[in-house]
Order: structure tokens, then sequence, then C-alpha cells
């Protein structure tokens, strides 16, 4: 599977037969991009004056080249046949383009698929004249300012990195910013590799090959993300004459302005992970305290620390919910989908926080660095999910179902015919072949002292095929021959464990004898049984009192 550390040895060791695989990946990358050459305001005042040999530098200067890139983007636009849009307020870029993406899937053709026009604050240049008269007089004063101007989203299918997202400020200094998924360039590899798989809602949750699975997601590098970066944005960047590009340096210069680091944990799809987390939250809101918190960080408490240090549920949607705990300006965050897959994701809006340089080449120790701290999270999670939770069994069991177009009532606890019959078919387990209807009529008439009128064969037939309808009872092939399926034992089993072990003995403590505390037999049944006793005394009293 993949995994490293005493962590997911931990998790392993305790939901190994629960889980389907386990990976861990970078999922979402924000990566800004500068022009190393025109960053700062001397830069461009070299620029202008000294490389293309405008001696004024004005607004209309810089609008110009504005104008320039915005005509060029609606020409790409047009000769490519490629929709160009304005952003509109409350409507999902992803969901707006996705048929455009599928329709490029369809075709397995790559490159731009769509262009959003949004008016958004970015980082540009505030042009003044000097207050007072200066040896030249074309001396313009440069400083860097945010304003709000237009950016080009290029929505683009790359062959390597998959569907990701490129914006462009039309201003100088031209500021791009890359949106990638982690999970899009695994499902380029896996497919070059020919390696099946099933994808939904961003995870994996089928593979042919978990081993490839996680060995693609390890291959993401900034190598590769360099390349493909600088590709895009020469095709698809401002535009800069060979004269430019010689007298000064365009290349650009990438940083990461947000990561998100996950571990996805694939489970059965029979199994209550939607019950595993809801008890995950309520023990980790109260256990996961500020030090642990620190501790899986990796980072002690002082009083300098800054930022945030809390833990919190937040409800997205309606039943779906995500537990965070907050570091600084990090938080890691749980939530299930679909109620097979668990994720615990690291997000990061300044590396800073874990010591780490957001350049682009430092990317691997910040892989190197989130795998640590989502391994220790890990840990406490398994801890956490290592305990009893509620499953509906009785309930459901209570209601009736509906096969083809037969309808089988539902079977209650407190019914005692059912509880009698499931008795004498445990009892009678591990006879070959099964028992006739008439062979369980004769054993549950003798074994509680029943005469044929209190329990005909027909009222036995009736609940038989009740039984048989809810998955708890089988046929011996094509004989009338029945016996317990393995859930038909467990549940005969819960059934009988709760009428005669535990509600029967309290009901009567409770409402007919409740034996002297001081003499009870030496018997951990027995004083199981007296702290019940206590506690369900506790819970009224406290009723009553309120």
């Amino acid at each position: 599977m993949g995994l490293r550390g005493a962590a997911m040895e931990l998790f392993i060791k305790l939901f190994g037969d629960l889980l389907v695989f386990v990976y861990h990946c970078f999922d979402r990358i924000v990566i800004h991009g500068y022009l190393s050459g025109l960053s700062r305001p001397e830069q461009v005042a070299y620029f202008f004056r000294r490389v293309v040999g405008v001696p004024v530098i004005s607004k209309e200067v810089l609008s110009r080249r504005t104008s320039e890139y915005q005509n060029w983007v609606e020409a790409f636009a047009r000769n490519h046949d490629i929709p160009i849009e304005w952003a509109e307020k409350g409507v999902r870029k992803e969901d707006h383009v996705r048929p455009w993406l599928r329709r490029m899937i369809r075709k397995n053709a790559y490159g731009v698929y769509f262009i959003f026009k949004s008016m958004e604050q970015g980082p540009t240049f505030r042009i003044t004249v000097p207050k007072f008269p200066t040896k030249d007089p074309d001396h313009r004063i440069l400083a860097r300012q945010k304003s709000r101007f237009t950016h080009d989203y290029f929505y683009i299918r790359d062959e390597v990195l998959g569907p990701m997202v490129m914006r462009v400020a039309t201003f100088f200094p031209f500021q791009t910013t890359y949106y990638l998924n982690g999970h899009s360039f695994i499902e380029q590899e896996l497919n070059r590799a020919r390696i099946g798989f099933r994808k939904n809602d961003n995870a994996f949750l089928a593979v042919d090959d978990v081993a490839a699975l996680q060995a693609a997601a390890n291959r993401l590098s900034p190598a590769i993300i360099r390349e493909r970066l600088d590709y895009w944005t020469f095709v698809l960047g401002p535009k800069f004459s060979k004269k430019e590009r010689r007298r000064i340096n365009l290349k650009r210069f990438y940083s990461i302005a947000q990561v998100e680091y996950c571990r996805n944990f694939i489970f059965k799809r029979h199994f209550p992970i939607h019950k595993l987390f809801e008890r995950s939250c309520e023990l980790g809101l109260w256990r996961l305290t500020s030090d642990k918190i620190a501790s899986i960080f990796g980072q002690r408490l002082n009083r300098k620390l800054r930022g945030k240090l809390a833990t919190v549920i937040d409800q997205i949607e309606h039943g779906h919910h995500v537990y965070r705990a907050y570091f600084k300006h990090a938080f890691l965050k749980q939530y299930e989908k679909f109620s097979t897959f668990l994720r615990n994701e690291l997000t990061s809006n300044t590396l800073k926080d874990f010591g780490l340089r957001k350049g682009l080449d430092n990317l691997e120790a910040v892989r190197e660095k989130f795998q640590a701290i989502t391994d220790r999270f890990a840990s406490y999670q398994a801890q956490w999910l290592n305990v009893h939770v509620d499953f509906p069994l009785l309930q459901r069991i209570a209601l009736p179902v509906t096969k083809g177009s037969v309808r089988y009532p539902g079977i209650k606890i407190h019914d005692t015919r059912v509880i009698r019959l499931m008795e004498v078919l445990l009892h009678g387990g591990t006879r070959v072949g099964g028992w006739t209807a008439k062979e369980i009529h004769a054993a549950v008439l003798t074994t509680f002292s029943l005469s044929e009128k209190r329990y005909r064969l027909n009222q036995l037939r009736y609940d038989l095929r009740k039984l048989k309808g809810h998955a708890l009872l089988e046929r011996d092939g094509s004989r009338y021959a029945y016996r317990l399926t393995t859930k038909g034992v467990e549940v005969a089993l819960l059934f009988l464990f709760f009428h005669k072990r535990l509600c029967g003995p309290l009901a009567n403590s409770r409402f007919h004898h409740q034996p002297v505390a001081e003499h009870r037999p030496d018997s951990r049944l027995e004083a199981a049984y007296h702290r019940a006793d206590a506690a369900i005394q506790k819970i009224v009293d406290l009723l009553a009192a309120a």
C-alpha cells in the first residue's frame, strides 16, 4: 500500500480488513509566476527607457501593452474557435466549463478549451510626477500598488498535468497564476501506462495496481511542472520581441502560493465509514488539544505563536461535515465522501509556517514535511476511530423489505415467537442438511412446553418466511430444510443476548428486585450489571432535577 511510519502501521493494524487501499499525493497546488526581470520599479524603468526606447513612462505606455495583449487573446480565441466570456457572479467557473472539458476528453485533444475574463485585484505600478524638479525632466516615480483590472483565465487540458488553469494579469508586470491538481497528473500517468482505475470526485476509488498509483503520485516533480508552465506561458502569456528578450531577463520565477497534500483511505463499500467519521469528530473536538495540534505539526507551543490554534467542525452542505484543526496559517481537515473514502488533507497558504521556502524547487521538501504531518495526524485518527459506533441494526430489521414483488414483514426485537425460534435454530445449528419445518415445530413445542394450539405449524411457516426474507435463513438446496445463514447466526445471538443477558436482568432489577450491592457474588458480569444500574439511576436523578 505504500505506507510508511508507525502511524500507518497502527492504522492498517486496526482497519486493514476494512480497507481496500491507501495512497497519498499532492491535491491542489497554486503557483505564482513572476517575470524576474520586471518585478521591481527600477527594472520596469530600465526596460521602457533603455530597451524599448520610450523616454517618458506614463500610464498610457503601460496601458498600450495591456491593449496589445488583450487584442492578441481575442484573436487567439477567434482563430482557434475557443469560447471567451466574462465570468458571472455566483457562477462556479469549473462547473460552467465542464461540458467543454468533456468534449476535449471525448476527442482525446489537448490545448485551451475555454477563456474567462474577470475583473480582479492584482499587482501593478503607480506612476507619478516628482513633486520637485529633477535633473532629468522625463523622470517618473514608479511604485508598486494593487489595483483592479482584467485577468484572463485559460482553461487547459495538458498532456502531462491534465486539466489545469492559467490566470494571466493583463497589466504590467503580467503576473501569472497556475492552478494544478495532483490527481489529474496521476490520471494522465495511469492512462499512459494503460492501468485501469475508477476516479470520482477528485479521488481514486479503485485501481488495478496500487503500487503504480503511488509511484505516479511520487513522480510529480518541480522539473515536470516547470517544463509545462514554461510552455504554456510562452504560448499564452504576454508577447515580447527578440530584442527585448535578449536585453533583459524575462524568465519566470515560480513560487508556491498554496498547496494541499492529502492521504486517502479507501474503505470497502459496506463499511459504515460515515458513523466512524462522526464518532471521530466527537472525540477529536475535545481530545485534540493545543499541545497535540502542535505535536502533529512538529512544533512546540510558545507565547509568540501567531495565527489560529483550534479545532472546529464545518458544515459545507447538508449532511457533509469537515473536521478542521488549525495551526498558524495552515490547517488539517478530514472528511468522508460516498461512505467509501476518508481523506486527511493538509492545506498551507504560507510555507514559512513550516520553515520551508516557497520556490518551486522546494516541492520535494514540502512533500516530505507534509507526509510526516499527515502521518502523525493519522496516528491520532486511528486511535479515535478504534471505537464502537452506532449501527441501526434493530431499526433496519424492524422495517419490512420488498424483494421483487414479494413483501416481507419486519422482525421486532420484542417478538417472543421469533426469539424462541432463533434459540432453537441456534442450538440445532450443527445439524447437517438443516431442519424441516415439522422438525423445527416439534423442537419449539418441546423446548418451551407449548401446545400445538399456542403455536401452530402455519405460524411457524410465517416466521420462517420472515427470517428468509431478511436473509437470516436459507434452504438446503432444493429441499425444504432450513438453517441459519452467517448473518442469521450473528443476529440471533444479538437478539438472545439482548434479552437474556442485558435487557432482561436490567429490567428485572429496575422494576422487580434489585440485588444488594454489598453482598453480590464475585462476578465481573454481576459487577457490570450494578454499574449499569447506577448509571441509569444517575440519569433518572438528573432528569428529575431538571
